[in-house]
Formats: structure tokens, C-alpha cells, sequence
């Protein structure tokens, strides 16, 4: 069941839409599950699909196509690396190695403490900043080194997200 809280930001997002076309706030929608739980399962997909009036496999259809969606558990701060054309030829490659090997997992899964999550992503536009990765699809950090990373690690480990 959805909550007060992202039945009220949905309700609000509905308003920039004719009222037959509820099924454009599908993926405003998804984020606010997201934000909230910090996953998106398949009962929430359910419950976003009865609440917009519209199929279960079409809102599915939308999670399942984005990159950004989170459809297990993926740790306190799901770190998104770029590894399209652009990105590779940057050293994608090294940035995820590094990421690894510095949180002991490999792509798609999270840190035994639950903090760090690290899944490959598609191309996030800002090429010129390759390699990248997105934090938590909130923040984009780019032209990424290892004392960079180390950096943005650090941050998140102390809160400062």
C-alpha cells in the first residue's frame, strides 16, 4: 500500500496532467517509491498501477526499462556507474574495478553492511565528465580517479550525501 506521503506527491504531480492521462505520472511515481523505501517491488508496482488507473505490466514495463529503478534492495547509497561507449573508452572499466575491489563486491550487489550498492547504468548525457557515476540517481560525479572515488566515499560514509 502506498503511503500518505507519496500518495500525496503523486496526487501532486497528477495536477501537471489532463485528468485521462494519470498514467503520465508513472514515473514521477516510481521515484517516490523509491525514494521512500529505497527499492521498488513488485507489490509497489502493483499499487502504483491500481492508483494511476492503469495495467500492471505497463507500469512494470516502465520500471523494468529504466536504468534508475531499483527493483531489489540495493544498499543506503546505490552507486550507478556509466560504462557506455564514451565512458568505457574513459576508464569506466578502472572505475568499476576500483569500486570492487574498494567495497570488497562486484557489479549488482550490496556491501554485507548494507550501505553501498553498485550496478552498471546507461548513458547519463554528460560525456564530456566521462568516466562517471550517479549516487543514490540524486548526485552525478565525473572525471573519476581513485582519489576521487575515495573522496565520494568518504563523504557518503559520513553523511555528507
Amino acid at each position: 500500500m502506498l503511503s500518505q506521503q507519496i500518495t500525496t506527491l503523486i496526487d501532486k504531480e497528477l495536477k501537471k496532467y489532463p485528468a485521462d492521462q494519470r498514467q503520465s505520472a508513472v514515473m514521477a511515481a516510481l521515484r517516490f517509491v523509491q525514494d521512500e523505501k529505497g527499492w521498488i517491488a513488485p507489490e509497489d508496482m502493483a499499487d502504483v498501477a491500481q492508483y494511476l488507473d492503469m495495467p500492471q505490466m505497463a507500469v512494470y514495463e516502465v520500471a523494468t526499462f529504466y536504468h534508475m529503478y531499483n527493483l531489489k534492495p540495493m544498499g543506503k547509497h546505490t552507486l550507478t556507474v556509466c560504462t557506455n561507449l564514451s565512458c568505457t573508452l574513459c576508464g569506466a572499466g578502472d572505475t568499476v574495478s576500483y569500486l570492487e575491489q574498494k567495497l570488497g563486491i562486484k557489479m549488482n550487489e550490496v556491501t554485507a553492511d548494507g550501505k553501498f550498492g553498485l550496478r552498471e547504468g546507461e548513458c547519463m548525457g554528460a560525456c564530456i565528465d566521462a568516466p562517471l557515476l550517479n549516487v543514490n540517481n540524486k548526485k552525478m560525479c565525473g572525471k573519476l580517479t581513485p582519489e576521487k572515488i575515495d573522496s565520494i566515499l568518504a563523504d557518503l560514509e559520513g553523511g555528507k550525501a
